[in-house]
């Protein structure tokens, strides 16, 4: 029986655990992990055994649930504290994604909204919250394929960058939701995959989502995909995000800038999918979204027998870059094909 039921993120309320596919281990091992503890919750976000902001974000709230269900305080008070901690602890682990933070906030109006109920309501109140944000989770990533769809019909082939499909969601994925859709329509279309260095996330899972589910996929060392462009071979550019700023400036993984620059340049459509909660009113451009760093060894010796760069050299890892609005062409999400100007309407 699978544990996780076609889906990349659960919680099993019998035993009281956050479930989890172990991305880390693709594409040779499927792993689920069963995490209880908020060291393993916070580790798995930080070393991406979890990743996708909306997968994150849900893993977060019911990682949160799960963490409210061990609690043994039965003062609302020190319950209520503990859950806070924790909060900020798991808040912490990843800075670019929004929907993080947005999710851990939706986990403390919960408290907020109910000052005076007994510890064990507030336990199922919380549980019924992250239930809630996952089961929402996969109507939006289905509605953002049923939006986006429509926008691919004269297309052949398109091009993604990173994993942006089932792995980086709960079900159905944000960039690959319209490719998913589409299929199921009977519109069957060919995806280049960017491998995404120095994780690897398009060689690794993208490329091990769309071939289990059927669809042609050709695999692309990052510095390719001005060649198939240039060559006709691309009709449409699908990526995700992590966050997008009031403006429309958009945090993805790095290397999502050059590939946006790129489908300028030989006029192609540039479509940024991703669950409205992604867009940060707060944030008012690019500049203002904070840019994780991560550990150099990822570029230095990560997928090699032996390290690949010398020593003495330095090495910059950063995890994502900044796409400027212009080149959106627009922002698939939930509540529809939208522009910047579009965010404080819908």
């Amino acid at each position: 029986m699978d544990k996780m039921q076609g889906e990349t993120v659960r919680l099993d309320r019998a035993s009281n655990r956050l479930l989890i596919v172990d991305q880390t281990r693709f594409p040779n091992e499927k792993v689920v992990l069963e995490l209880q503890t908020l060291d393993e919750m916070v580790v798995a976000i930080q070393t991406l055994q979890v990743r996708g902001a909306p997968a994150i974000g849900v893993a977060a709230a019911l990682g949160l649930s799960v963490l409210a269900g061990e609690s043994r305080e039965t003062s609302a008070e020190k319950f209520k504290a503990e859950f806070l901690k924790n909060a900020d602890a798991i808040k912490r682990a990843r800075p670019t994604a929004v929907n993080l933070a947005w999710a851990v906030g939706q986990m403390r109006d919960v408290l907020q909204e109910n000052p005076d109920v007994p510890v064990p309501v507030l336990k199922e109140l919380l549980y019924q919250k992250a239930q809630a944000l996952h089961d929402a989770d996969v109507a939006v990533c289905r509605a953002i394929g049923e939006n986006g769809a429509p926008l691919l019909k004269t297309c052949k082939r398109v091009l993604t960058h990173c994993n942006a499909g089932r792995l980086a969601t709960v079900k159905y994925g944000t960039a690959l939701a319209p490719v998913y859709v589409a299929k199921e329509q009977g519109h069957s279309l060919s995806v280049y995959a960017d491998e995404t260095r120095p994780l690897l996330q398009g060689a690794r899972l993208t490329a091990y989502e769309l071939c289990e589910a059927g669809i042609e996929t050709t695999v692309l060392c990052d510095n390719m995909a001005s060649y198939v462009m240039g060559n006709g071979l691309v009709d449409a550019v699908l990526v995700g995000c992590d966050r997008v700023a009031a403006n429309g400036d958009t945090a993805n993984k790095i290397g999502t800038s050059g590939v946006a620059i790129l489908a300028k340049y030989y006029h192609i459509p540039f479509y940024v999918c991703a669950p409205f909660s992604t867009i940060d009113l707060n944030t008012e451009t690019g500049k203002d979204i904070p840019i994780e760093m991560r550990n150099g060894e990822e570029i230095r010796s990560l997928w090699y027998q032996k390290p690949m760069v010398p020593a003495a050299a330095k090495t910059l890892n950063p995890a994502f870059d900044i796409t400027p609005h212009e080149l959106v062409t627009a922002f698939i999400t939930e509540k529809g094909v939208l522009q910047p100007e579009d965010f404080k309407t819908v």
